[in-house]
């Protein structure tokens, strides 16, 4: 039977470095690429060989079997240094309970909550904007994403200066996650600035959790939070829930689940309703006619249906995050191939929903193919699938489509520039230098060039 060895290798590796360079120089190209090679392409991290899957039924047999194919690989290796042994990063044998003790904060009776809670800082966000205000996109969203997370899992009781240490130290974390996974263990381990920083953010992280999930435990009653949540649930025998070093593992890990992936999905979604004006005016209407002069609310999501298509289709084109690694557990079979216990295997969910021969217009930024009932779902993948599917899809999905809603109700996005968007390509895609100016609702929209003499005149430029 064909081995490892003989799956085809991908084009432009290095002797030392594998694929590290096309993977740095343009990581997106190169992993789309490989589509053309072929079901299965064996590419190079450094000296370690990875089995790239292209062919979405061979992803779905990925991650059905999660027992076979386990939580590993550089990217899980890395967040196991920053979130420990949380539900994200767990193996196999410790998930299924995990994931029963994670259930609770995730009920719907506690949603309503935590959607009042989106759409109250949503909204104070997007009133605090300024008429032909051009706005850092990807900053405002990451502040409120940030807070959204902070309140729903801690209520109001973390102050605002722990908050932003917090955010602060996952912006060290993010951006080194992907250098990290791409780069030999070696240079990992070398004391440059980078790592020094990386390390510190993780220990600093660590201790601020750890006091907050003390302080938290001490004080048993219910504050209808995520932590509170997290902190009561029990086995399905009544047998005792986390412990203390596991609550930390797993509020790192909400933080960091709900916060840049969250972001991103709303920068990425404000971009493409920038350059699709007629999509754009079609949310507007809808949210208007839904919510009908009052803030929106949970109950008000299942008529939401362009604005909730507009963030499947962005999760389509930029889904948070672009690459997910396997380790097989023992030998495996996967499409007549013999990969050996330890093997990685990686699938792009990037490279997947932009192929030509599985979606139409697949380039293109199309939220109504979502009303079409027969678009493939198996080749859908921004929360993966099977039991290791994200647990926070709906959090993600209710705060994504609510904020957006809100932002457009009040408010008409503008690019200002005719520059190609590029993705920052981290752990997870942003925009890169993402600024649209935003023109209040039922004034007449202002001209490019008018309205950036006007914002400079305002800003003192």
């Amino acid at each position: 039977m064909p081995t490892i060895q003989d799956i085809p290798r991908a084009p432009g590796g290095n002797p030392l470095l594998g694929h590290a360079g096309p993977l740095v120089r343009d990581p997106l190209d190169f992993v789309s690429s490989l589509t053309g090679h072929g079901p299965l392409v064996r590419m190079d991290m450094g000296t370690k060989n990875v089995v790239v899957v292209c062919d979405p039924a061979l992803i779905r047999q990925v991650l059905l079997d999660d027992r076979v194919f386990d939580k590993g690989g550089p990217l899980f290796e890395r967040g196991r240094e920053a979130l420990g042994n949380g539900l994200i990063t767990c193996p196999h044998h410790d998930h299924r309970r995990l994931r029963r003790l994670s259930q609770p904060a995730f009920h719907p009776n506690r949603m309503v909550g935590y959607a009042a809670v989106m759409t109250e800082l949503a909204d104070d966000m997007a009133s605090g904007w300024r008429d032909g205000q051009v706005l850092d996109v990807a900053g405002e969203m990451m502040a409120l994403t940030v807070e959204v997370t902070v309140r729903t899992l801690f209520t109001d009781s973390l102050p605002r200066a722990t908050a932003s240490q917090i955010t602060d130290d996952f912006l060290v974390l993010m951006t080194g996650f992907f250098r990290r996974m791409i780069t030999p263990p070696l240079l990992n381990r070398l004391p440059s600035r980078g790592n020094r920083d990386y390390t510190r953010a993780i220990e600093r992280l660590r201790s601020t959790v750890g006091s907050i999930v003390a302080a938290r435990r001490a004080d048993e009653s219910d504050h209808g939070d995520l932590l509170s949540a997290l902190c009561g649930a029990t086995g399905p025998d009544g047998s005792p829930g986390r412990t203390e070093t596991e609550l930390i593992d797993e509020v790192l890990t909400f933080l960091l689940a709900g916060t840049e992936t969250t972001a991103a999905t709303l920068s990425w979604a404000m971009h493409l309703l920038s350059q699709n004006q007629e999509v754009e005016r079609q949310v507007h209407r809808e949210v208007e006619a839904v919510r009908s002069g009052s803030r929106l609310d949970f109950s008000h999501l299942g008529e939401l249906e362009t604005t909730g298509n507009v963030i499947k289709e962005t999760l389509r084109l930029y889904p948070a995050v672009w690459m997910l690694t396997r380790v097989t557990s023992a030998d495996a079979d996967l499409d007549g191939y013999v990969l050996p216990e330890g093997t990685i295997v990686a699938f792009s969910p990037y490279a997947i929903h932009r192929r030509a021969d599985l979606y139409e217009r697949a380039q293109s930024f199309v939220p109504d193919r979502w009303r079409d009932a027969s678009v493939v779902q198996d080749s859908y993948l921004p929360f993966s699938a099977g039991a290791r599917k994200c647990m926070g899809d709906r959090f993600a999905l209710t705060q994504a489509t609510l904020a957006l809603g809100t932002v457009v109700s009040r408010w008409r996005l503008a690019p200002v520039t005719d520059e190609p968007l590029r993705p920052s390509v981290k752990a997870s895609l942003t925009p890169r230098g993402l600024r649209l100016r935003v023109t209040v609702r039922g004034e007449r929209p202002v001209g490019r060039d008018s309205a950036e003499g006007s914002a400079r005149e305002r800003e003192g430029e």
